[in-house]
């Protein structure tokens, strides 16, 4: 269908909102109406993009293992109209605010990000007829399954602490699914002791936390052992050992084979990679710029917008996966608007217009 190669088109052009009136206009379209149509009544299937998307990130793969990033991201909207828009923690906000929130997987492969799957967290006070309510580190580990069932081979899962304190509904999937794990906890994380045991703490080690950016920064971790040192370990990491300021230290449960000291604050550092994720769907590509209230619309917007991401990233052939570059959001899509004009399928029209063609 055209609408695929000219919504593919209008999401990396250079327009300040992904709306469909604005897309219908970057690629020659008199308006945006047909789009309605494609997200509403349309015959194609979200399963079938998706599929088709995940088995391209797999051929990309080609085995070799991937580290999975978990983290949830919101949006605010106006009004209650739209499903599943409730007030409620927006985490990127850092505050309640009335809005939809998705919990995101991204997977690091070859020191690229790629999002995995989103699935959209149902507030209990939204709940639509035959919805059951799942918290987000229930959803997180529903995700995992998945993703296993896809085919990816996961080296290692990174989360922040609403998951790593979720025993029940996450931890505990992760350790059913025998996969290995970085987790942040809280600063009073529970642990449970035999009668002699005891809690004590290693003494400092420094180590060099390295940036995508290319710079580095001393840091400091230590082991903080409860009882017996078993497979799963705690750490606490800051950049001031003496003050230990609240805002830079924290703390990290892990399931790692043979893990060093020094490896445990730069291999949690990689789930800032996520970050770097969510910012280009949300920046550039107008994640949430969407005009649609129906869910199963939204859902297919966000495929789109996935798929989009997945084909620039694969077309940016010439920037290194750590480059500093790949903070330049608008260096980075023009680069990967020209690379994808070198594709075989990039046609040109006699009135100038170009598309991709299926």
């Amino acid at each position: 269908m055209r609408s695929f190669e000219y919504l593919h088109l209008g999401l990396i052009a250079n327009i300040k909102r992904k709306t469909f009136p604005e897309i219908a206009k970057v690629v020659g379209l008199e308006n945006g109406q047909g789009f309605d149509y494609f997200f509403g009544k349309s015959p194609w299937l979200l399963e079938e993009v998706r599929e088709r998307r995940i088995n391209k990130i797999l051929s990309f793969a080609e085995g070799e293992a991937i580290t999975m990033l978990i983290d949830e991201t919101g949006d605010r909207k106006k009004g209650r109209k739209t499903d599943y828009v409730a007030r409620q923690y927006i985490g990127n906000l850092g505050k309640i605010e009335n809005g939809i929130v998705e919990v995101m997987c991204y997977g690091i492969i070859k020191g690229m990000t790629v999002p995995l799957i989103s699935k959209v967290y149902k507030s209990e006070t939204r709940l639509k007829e035959g919805d059951k309510y799942k918290s987000k580190p229930e959803i997180a580990g529903e995700i995992i399954k998945e993703i296993k069932e896809l085919g990816f081979n996961i080296k290692v899962v990174l989360a922040d602490s609403e998951y790593g304190e979720s025993s029940e509904n996450f931890v505990r999937v992760l350790e059913k699914e025998n996969l290995e794990y970085v987790l942040a906890i809280r600063s009073n994380h529970g642990v449970w002791l035999g009668k002699e045991e005891r809690v004590r703490a290693n003494k400092w080690g420094k180590f060099e936390r390295e940036f995508a950016s290319g710079k580095s920064e001393i840091r400091y971790v230590r082991e903080i052992i409860y009882g017996k040192r078993g497979e799963k370990r705690y750490w606490q990491v800051t950049n001031n050992k003496e003050k230990m300021p609240s805002n830079s230290t924290y703390c990290i449960m892990t399931k790692v084979s043979e893990i060093k000291y020094k490896e445990v604050g730069n291999l949690y550092g990689a789930r800032n990679w996520i970050e770097y994720g969510l910012k280009q769907i949300k920046n550039e590509l107008e994640w949430a710029d969407f005009r649609m209230m129906d869910y199963s619309r939204i859902e297919k917007w966000r495929e789109i917008v996935m798929s989009v991401y997945l084909m620039a990233s694969l077309q940016i052939e010439n920037l290194p996966p750590h480059d500093n570059s790949l903070n330049k959001s608008k260096q980075t899509r023009e680069i990967a608007y020209q690379n994808i004009q070198k594709h075989p399928w990039w046609n040109q029209k006699v009135d100038g217009k170009t598309y991709l063609t299926t």
